[in-house]
């Protein structure tokens, strides 16, 4: 693992992080969490770090921490250091722990959890909010409580009791708490292991971050950390808080409530530019514009224009944007997403594969669903029997008959296929889709397709031969 750099507390160049907890897998009202922050860091010419905060031993999980390594890297978000791993530095948490403490700025606490559980209940009972009361803060002139015996106590950080702790919120605006609000907060466990709070700013202040931008579900957590940044003497971090990422229910975005692994998407067959674009219009903007390259949005991304209300998830908008950017996508870079989605089905394919693509992408908004319309010319066709019997009428046997022979007498392409089709219209007396409906069912096993010549063009001869052939058996 690489090792946690030196820290740089004069350095002004922005310097970001994403700090996921391995505690389950990543989706995507998380993965934006990653986004902003790599886009601040890429816009700026700065840094973007990866932080594992896998302290939570009994829920964190290697699974979980290669779900977030895989989602990211199939998104393009590489981190340009890390990942760390809070648990390889508790070395480094232990000795500012005892930095603190020894500074006056953190004291033990032998509270028990019993006498916490009654301190609440009378808090409760007289309508007051439930909090730590200082029982065991050394003040001067106060008589400490004598200390139990086999009991190990905690660590409490001193938080101020006056005053107001406050920052200009990138996203929120001024953001402002009473101290008098905020009690004592454990940063030491019995066991001597550091908190959340504490081990993220130790973290950041090693680690020199400039920005910290996360989801607003941190902001009760920012006062708290301030005071820990300032008691460490280090440089407060710039803050913006994102709103929430909602369901389509209107819920929170979770694992609870439905939302998808990042991975998913991707073997879906959605396309990682059209996810960053996507993502990024889930709290920010830039205009009007909806669509827009990865490079035109690390051009555009600043922190000013993040939104302040939840953005909701609409996957008929996101098949939308994947759509757009599929159809603008090159075929020789579309191919082999589309070769690896057939890959997936025991079909290798074959040079014709970029043109397909080019005839068949606008009508698909995954190369999943491109992949679906690439079948007919690697498999068996199956019409269903409604399609047979309202297009490969006993009346339109004998046209079918007269194209096939036309068409294995010419050499293959787009052209000949189409002067083939006209000579057999004209013979029987037809209109266009009275012939190239009952081929389309008999050669791609349904009667909507792109132009009839294109689509035979790329088949095969003898794959289409045989196909119309099969209209003069009793089996259609």
């Amino acid at each position: 693992m690489p090792d946690t750099p030196a820290p740089t507390p004069t350095s002004q160049r922005v310097r970001t992080r994403f700090a996921p907890s391995p505690t389950g897998f990543i989706h995507l009202g998380n993965i934006r969490s990653a986004l902003y922050p790599w886009a601040f860091a890429r816009s700026q010419g700065g840094t973007f770090i990866l932080r594992i905060e896998d302290t939570d031993l009994e829920r964190s999980t290697q699974a979980a921490v290669d779900v977030i390594l895989e989602g990211m890297r199939w998104l393009g978000l590489e981190p340009d250091e890390g990942p760390y791993y809070q648990m390889q530095r508790m070395d480094r948490y232990r000795a500012v722990l005892a930095q603190l403490q020894a500074a006056g700025h953190v004291y033990p606490c032998y509270m028990s959890m019993a006498e916490l559980d009654a301190l609440r209940e009378r808090q409760l009972a007289n309508k007051e909010k439930p909090r730590y009361d200082g029982t065991w803060r050394p003040e001067r002139g106060k008589v400490l409580p004598p200390i139990p015996e086999g009991v190990q106590p905690v660590l409490r950080f001193r938080t101020p009791t006056s005053g107001v702790v406050g920052w200009d919120d990138k996203c929120k605006g001024r953001i402002e708490f009473q101290n008098s609000e905020l009690d004592d907060l454990v940063i030491a466990r019995p066991d001597g292991t550091p908190t959340y709070n504490f081990c993220v700013c130790v973290d950041d202040m090693d680690m020199a971050i400039t920005h910290v931008i996360r989801g607003d579900d941190h902001v009760n957590n920012t006062p708290r950390q301030i005071h820990i940044f300032e008691a460490l003497g280090a440089k407060v971090p710039v803050f913006a808080h994102l709103p929430t990422v909602l369901n389509e229910d209107g819920e929170k975005m979770s694992k609870r409530h439905g939302a998808k692994p990042v991975t998913w998407y991707r073997d879906a067959g959605f396309l990682p530019d059209a996810m960053v674009n996507y993502l990024a219009r889930l709290g920010w903007s830039h205009g009007d514009d909806e669509i827009f390259s990865r490079a035109q949005f690390l051009e555009w991304f600043n922190l000013d224009h993040l939104g302040r209300s939840a953005a909701q998830f609409d996957e008929a908008k996101l098949r939308w944007v994947n759509a757009q950017h599929l159809k603008a996508m090159d075929d020789a870079e579309l191919a082999p997403l589309v070769a690896a989605q057939l890959a997936q089905r025991g079909i290798q394919a074959d040079e014709r594969l970029p043109a397909l693509c080019a005839l068949f992408k606008d009508r698909c908004d995954t190369t999943v669903a491109l992949a679906d319309w690439l079948m007919p010319y690697h498999a068996d066709v199956h019409p269903s029997a409604q399609d047979l019997q309202q297009h490969v009428t006993d009346a339109v046997r004998p046209a079918l008959a007269s194209l096939a022979a036309r068409l294995e007498a010419i050499d293959w392409s787009a052209p000949a296929i189409a002067g083939a089709i006209r000579q057999t219209l004209a013979e029987h007396g037809l209109k266009m889709p009275q012939l190239a409906m009952p081929v389309r069912v008999l050669v791609m096993g349904t009667p909507q397709t792109p132009s009839v010549y294109a689509v035979l063009a790329l088949h095969r001869k003898d794959t289409v031969l045989a196909r119309l052939q099969k209209a003069g058996k009793s089996s259609i």
